[in-house]
């Protein structure tokens, strides 16, 4: 019954969960390693979580490891290489959408980049971005602005009117 219900689990979510870790740490290989350690974990701890909100478990396991290994490296490694997947739209296009949206993260700090990916990525709200970060609200509501006015600011994301088009 545990492993019906984990397998159902993967399914369901684990390629947001990569897609996740992915633009966290900007490399599909370190996002794939960082998925799967939590969802070893999170498979251990099964019969625990299952009743509460395992998604938001693994999430947290995946924010908590890719902070852990930030910090034992010290840097970060990224990857201009863009994951295959099948699009109703032109592939080219988005391609070019996706290489804009890396380069901006890439150019966040490590907080700002984890606040925005968790806010509109993961559509959480302030307060569980803040929960799952551990800090406080109106930590995560400015370091989300400033993120945002850093990212407006880049010519890639300037419309021809002058408007932004993230956020």
């Amino acid at each position: 019954m545990r492993d019906d219900d984990f397998a159902a689990f993967v399914a369901a979510h684990g390629s947001r969960l990569v897609r996740l870790a992915e633009l966290m740490c900007g490399d599909p290989h370190r996002a794939a390693d960082l998925t799967q350690t939590a969802l070893e974990r999170a498979y251990l701890r099964w019969q625990r979580i299952e009743a509460d909100d395992p998604l938001a478990y693994v999430r947290r396991i995946i924010v908590n490891s890719y902070r852990d290994w930030w910090r034992r490296r010290g840097r970060e490694w990224s990857t201009d290489a863009v994951p295959d997947r099948p699009v109703p739209w032109d592939v080219a296009d988005r391609h070019a959408e996706q290489a804009r949206v890396r380069t901006a993260l890439a150019s966040l700090t490590r907080r700002e980049r984890q606040v925005v990916v968790l806010r509109y990525y993961a559509d959480l709200s302030e307060a569980a971005i803040a929960a799952e970060l551990g800090i406080a609200p109106g930590t995560v509501k400015s370091c989300l602005s400033r993120a945002l006015t850093r990212m407006r600011a880049m010519p890639e994301f300037a419309t021809e009117a002058g408007r932004s088009r993230t956020g």
